[in-house]
Protein backbone atom coordinates (compact mmCIF):
# COMPACT_ATOMS: atom_id res chain seq x y z
CA UNK A 1 0.00 0.00 0.00
CA UNK A 2 2.52 2.30 0.88
CA UNK A 3 4.72 1.63 -2.45
CA UNK A 4 1.44 2.44 -4.30
CA UNK A 5 0.33 5.50 -2.20
CA UNK A 6 4.09 6.92 -3.17
CA UNK A 7 4.07 5.72 -7.12
CA UNK A 8 -0.13 8.18 -7.17
CA UNK A 9 1.84 10.80 -5.30
CA UNK A 10 4.84 10.73 -7.86
CA UNK A 11 2.60 10.64 -10.74
CA UNK A 12 0.48 13.39 -8.89
CA UNK A 13 3.73 15.73 -8.54
CA UNK A 14 4.68 15.30 -12.55
CA UNK A 15 1.26 16.05 -13.74
CA UNK A 16 1.37 19.83 -11.79
CA UNK A 17 4.95 20.09 -13.29
CA UNK A 18 4.25 19.29 -16.70
CA UNK A 19 1.07 21.04 -16.85
CA UNK A 20 2.34 24.37 -14.85
CA UNK A 21 2.87 27.47 -17.10
CA UNK A 22 6.33 28.32 -17.28
CA UNK A 23 7.75 31.42 -16.45
CA UNK A 24 11.17 33.23 -17.45
CA UNK A 25 11.91 34.16 -13.96
CA UNK A 26 14.43 32.19 -12.04
CA UNK A 27 13.30 32.38 -9.21
CA UNK A 28 10.17 30.31 -7.60
CA UNK A 29 9.45 32.54 -5.43
CA UNK A 30 9.56 35.69 -7.38
CA UNK A 31 7.00 34.26 -9.90
CA UNK A 32 4.60 33.44 -7.29
CA UNK A 33 4.46 36.88 -5.07
CA UNK A 34 4.53 38.74 -9.08
CA UNK A 35 1.51 35.93 -10.41
CA UNK A 36 -0.39 37.44 -7.10
CA UNK A 37 0.46 41.46 -7.12
CA UNK A 38 -0.19 41.25 -10.87
CA UNK A 39 -3.67 39.02 -9.95
CA UNK A 40 -4.46 41.77 -7.29
CA UNK A 41 -3.53 44.21 -9.87
CA UNK A 42 -5.45 42.98 -12.60
CA UNK A 43 -8.98 43.05 -10.36
CA UNK A 44 -7.40 46.63 -9.21
CA UNK A 45 -7.68 47.81 -12.97
CA UNK A 46 -11.27 45.85 -13.49
CA UNK A 47 -9.86 42.74 -15.14
CA UNK A 48 -12.61 40.70 -13.07
CA UNK A 49 -15.03 42.81 -15.25
CA UNK A 50 -15.19 44.23 -18.89
CA UNK A 51 -13.99 47.75 -19.31
CA UNK A 52 -17.03 48.96 -21.19
CA UNK A 53 -18.80 47.96 -18.30
CA UNK A 54 -16.58 49.63 -16.24
CA UNK A 55 -17.46 52.88 -18.08
CA UNK A 56 -21.11 52.56 -17.40
CA UNK A 57 -21.82 50.51 -20.44
CA UNK A 58 -24.32 53.29 -22.19
CA UNK A 59 -22.93 55.43 -25.50
CA UNK A 60 -20.28 57.42 -23.47
CA UNK A 61 -18.72 53.60 -22.97
CA UNK A 62 -18.79 53.30 -26.58
CA UNK A 63 -17.43 56.29 -27.60
CA UNK A 64 -14.15 56.22 -25.31
CA UNK A 65 -13.50 52.72 -26.81
CA UNK A 66 -14.36 53.45 -30.32
CA UNK A 67 -17.05 50.81 -31.17
CA UNK A 68 -17.91 53.56 -33.96
CA UNK A 69 -14.94 54.79 -34.85
CA UNK A 70 -16.95 57.76 -37.24
CA UNK A 71 -18.53 58.49 -33.93
CA UNK A 72 -15.67 58.29 -31.59
CA UNK A 73 -12.91 60.51 -34.00
CA UNK A 74 -15.55 63.21 -34.67
CA UNK A 75 -15.69 63.66 -31.30
CA UNK A 76 -11.64 63.73 -30.43
CA UNK A 77 -11.37 66.14 -34.00
CA UNK A 78 -14.11 68.25 -32.35
CA UNK A 79 -12.33 68.38 -29.13
CA UNK A 80 -9.14 68.90 -31.25
CA UNK A 81 -10.58 72.06 -33.40
CA UNK A 82 -11.87 74.01 -30.02
CA UNK A 83 -8.37 73.79 -28.58
CA UNK A 84 -6.68 75.04 -31.77
CA UNK A 85 -9.03 77.99 -32.12
CA UNK A 86 -8.61 78.79 -28.42
CA UNK A 87 -5.03 78.04 -27.64
CA UNK A 88 -3.35 78.37 -31.29
CA UNK A 89 -5.29 81.02 -33.12
CA UNK A 90 -5.68 83.14 -30.10
CA UNK A 91 -9.80 83.52 -30.26
CA UNK A 92 -11.36 84.27 -27.27
CA UNK A 93 -14.68 83.35 -25.88
CA UNK A 94 -16.71 86.27 -26.46
CA UNK A 95 -15.30 86.50 -29.68
CA UNK A 96 -16.22 83.07 -30.71
CA UNK A 97 -19.68 83.31 -29.62
CA UNK A 98 -20.38 86.79 -31.32
CA UNK A 99 -19.55 85.59 -34.70
CA UNK A 100 -21.45 82.40 -34.28
CA UNK A 101 -24.47 84.62 -32.77
CA UNK A 102 -23.74 86.97 -36.06
CA UNK A 103 -23.77 83.94 -38.89
CA UNK A 104 -26.92 82.96 -36.73
CA UNK A 105 -28.77 86.26 -37.05
CA UNK A 106 -27.53 86.29 -41.01
CA UNK A 107 -28.82 83.08 -41.55
CA UNK A 108 -32.32 83.76 -40.26
CA UNK A 109 -32.41 87.15 -42.09
CA UNK A 110 -31.72 85.51 -45.45
CA UNK A 111 -33.87 82.53 -44.82
CA UNK A 112 -36.92 84.57 -43.68
CA UNK A 113 -36.48 87.22 -46.66
CA UNK A 114 -35.21 84.68 -49.56
CA UNK A 115 -38.33 82.56 -48.90
CA UNK A 116 -40.59 85.45 -49.44
CA UNK A 117 -39.00 86.41 -52.69
CA UNK A 118 -39.13 82.92 -54.05
CA UNK A 119 -42.73 81.92 -52.75
CA UNK A 120 -45.89 83.58 -52.19
CA UNK A 121 -46.09 82.41 -48.78
CA UNK A 122 -42.93 83.08 -46.28
CA UNK A 123 -41.62 79.50 -44.63
CA UNK A 124 -41.34 79.83 -40.85
CA UNK A 125 -37.26 80.52 -39.87
CA UNK A 126 -36.30 77.84 -37.56
CA UNK A 127 -35.50 78.84 -33.83
CA UNK A 128 -33.37 77.25 -31.38
CA UNK A 129 -34.27 77.21 -28.37
CA UNK A 130 -32.03 75.27 -25.36
CA UNK A 131 -33.78 73.30 -22.54
CA UNK A 132 -33.93 74.17 -19.00
CA UNK A 133 -32.72 70.56 -18.17
CA UNK A 134 -30.01 71.15 -19.89
CA UNK A 135 -28.67 74.21 -17.66
CA UNK A 136 -30.12 72.40 -14.67
CA UNK A 137 -28.21 68.61 -15.51
CA UNK A 138 -25.04 70.53 -16.00
CA UNK A 139 -25.32 72.29 -12.66
CA UNK A 140 -26.40 69.78 -10.65
CA UNK A 141 -23.37 67.35 -12.07
CA UNK A 142 -20.49 70.51 -11.70
CA UNK A 143 -22.39 70.90 -7.75
CA UNK A 144 -22.07 67.10 -7.38
CA UNK A 145 -18.85 66.34 -8.61
CA UNK A 146 -17.61 69.53 -6.25
CA UNK A 147 -19.07 68.69 -3.41
CA UNK A 148 -17.38 64.98 -3.13
CA UNK A 149 -13.90 66.88 -4.11
CA UNK A 150 -14.38 68.77 -1.09
CA UNK A 151 -15.85 65.87 0.99
CA UNK A 152 -12.60 63.91 0.28
CA UNK A 153 -9.99 67.25 1.10
CA UNK A 154 -11.81 67.87 4.60
CA UNK A 155 -12.06 64.07 5.18
CA UNK A 156 -8.20 63.34 4.57
CA UNK A 157 -7.41 66.81 6.69
CA UNK A 158 -9.77 65.55 9.65
CA UNK A 159 -8.68 61.71 9.33
CA UNK A 160 -5.84 61.88 11.11
CA UNK A 161 -4.21 59.40 8.66
CA UNK A 162 -0.78 61.24 8.24
CA UNK A 163 0.76 59.69 4.89
CA UNK A 164 -2.83 60.17 2.79
CA UNK A 165 -2.51 63.66 4.38
CA UNK A 166 1.50 63.74 2.34
CA UNK A 167 -0.21 62.11 -0.59
CA UNK A 168 -3.06 64.04 -1.44
CA UNK A 169 -0.72 67.56 -1.07
CA UNK A 170 1.69 66.01 -3.43
CA UNK A 171 -0.86 65.07 -6.15
CA UNK A 172 -2.20 69.04 -5.49
CA UNK A 173 1.38 70.57 -5.38
CA UNK A 174 1.78 68.04 -8.86
CA UNK A 175 -1.52 69.87 -10.34
CA UNK A 176 -0.20 73.23 -9.25
CA UNK A 177 2.75 72.75 -10.94
CA UNK A 178 1.03 71.60 -14.02
CA UNK A 179 -1.14 74.70 -13.71
CA UNK A 180 1.64 76.92 -14.23
CA UNK A 181 3.58 75.04 -17.12
CA UNK A 182 0.36 75.06 -19.37
CA UNK A 183 -3.35 77.23 -18.98
CA UNK A 184 -6.57 75.69 -17.99
CA UNK A 185 -8.33 74.98 -21.55
CA UNK A 186 -4.79 72.40 -22.26
CA UNK A 187 -5.01 70.96 -18.99
CA UNK A 188 -8.74 70.05 -20.19
CA UNK A 189 -7.86 69.30 -23.67
CA UNK A 190 -5.18 66.94 -22.26
CA UNK A 191 -7.45 65.07 -19.93
CA UNK A 192 -9.97 64.48 -22.80
CA UNK A 193 -7.41 63.25 -25.41
CA UNK A 194 -6.03 61.01 -22.34
CA UNK A 195 -9.53 59.46 -21.59
CA UNK A 196 -10.27 59.22 -25.05
CA UNK A 197 -7.52 56.79 -26.01
CA UNK A 198 -6.20 55.27 -22.36
CA UNK A 199 -9.72 52.54 -22.44
CA UNK A 200 -9.50 51.63 -25.44
CA UNK A 201 -5.58 51.10 -25.13
CA UNK A 202 -6.09 49.38 -22.13
CA UNK A 203 -8.70 46.92 -23.47
CA UNK A 204 -6.33 45.88 -26.30
CA UNK A 205 -3.01 45.74 -24.15
CA UNK A 206 -4.02 45.09 -20.65
CA UNK A 207 -1.65 42.80 -19.12
CA UNK A 208 1.32 44.89 -20.68
CA UNK A 209 -0.14 47.57 -19.05
CA UNK A 210 -0.64 46.03 -15.63
CA UNK A 211 2.47 45.03 -15.41
CA UNK A 212 4.14 48.24 -16.25
CA UNK A 213 2.08 50.27 -13.64
CA UNK A 214 2.83 47.37 -10.92
CA UNK A 215 6.46 48.29 -11.58
CA UNK A 216 6.02 51.88 -11.10
CA UNK A 217 4.18 51.26 -7.87
CA UNK A 218 6.74 49.38 -6.69
CA UNK A 219 9.83 51.93 -7.16
CA UNK A 220 7.51 54.26 -5.85
CA UNK A 221 6.56 52.22 -2.74
CA UNK A 222 10.22 51.61 -2.11
CA UNK A 223 10.96 55.43 -1.97
CA UNK A 224 8.22 56.26 -0.25
CA UNK A 225 9.48 53.21 2.39
CA UNK A 226 12.89 55.42 2.75
CA UNK A 227 11.15 58.49 3.14
CA UNK A 228 8.92 57.04 6.24
CA UNK A 229 11.76 54.99 7.51
CA UNK A 230 13.97 58.27 7.33
CA UNK A 231 12.07 61.10 8.27
CA UNK A 232 7.95 60.65 8.42
CA UNK A 233 8.43 58.03 11.49
CA UNK A 234 10.32 60.26 13.38
CA UNK A 235 8.06 63.08 13.66
CA UNK A 236 6.36 62.84 16.96
CA UNK A 237 2.44 62.35 16.76
CA UNK A 238 0.55 63.93 19.28
CA UNK A 239 -3.18 62.69 20.69
CA UNK A 240 -6.02 64.15 18.98
CA UNK A 241 -8.47 62.49 21.99
CA UNK A 242 -10.97 64.82 23.48
CA UNK A 243 -10.91 64.02 27.24
CA UNK A 244 -14.80 63.61 28.36
CA UNK A 245 -15.49 65.99 31.61
CA UNK A 246 -18.03 65.09 34.16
Amino acid sequence: MSEKAENLLNNFVETLAENAPKHKSVSFFKEETSDTVSAQFNRLFGRQKPVHHILGGGKSADVLLWRNKKISASVLSGATIIWVIFEWLNYNFLTIVCLFLVLGMLAQFIWSNASGLLSRSSSKVPRVVLPKELFVNVAVSVGNEVNRALQFLQDVSCGGNLKQMVAVILGLWAAAMLGSWCNFLTVLYVGFVVLHTFPVLYEKYDDQIDNFVYQVLEQFQNHYQKLDAGILSKIPRGSFKIRKHE
